[in-house]
């Protein structure tokens, strides 16, 4: 299912890396995930219930396995 959030929230949305770049919706893999990637770093951050978890701890790293199914939700 692919992640719906207000375009708003979206655009002001970014990493929590010390980068602070935008987020896309999606991962790489798939643009469809319930996650959202960092254009900068490549993190992909899973999001649980329409809600972005926008922590370190639980982003996928770029070219690994991607954050949206680390939790095998």
């Amino acid at each position: 299912m692919a992640v719906t959030l207000d375009a708003q929230l979206l655009e002001i949305l970014a990493c929590p890396s010390p980068d602070h770049a935008p987020l896309r919706t999606g991962s790489p893999s798939d643009p469809n995930a319930d996650a959202l990637t960092c254009t900068e770093c490549g993190r992909v951050f899973p999001v649980r219930d329409g809600i972005p978890v926008l922590l370190l701890d639980e982003a996928g790293e770029p070219g690994g396995e991607d954050g949206a199914s680390a939790d095998g939700a």
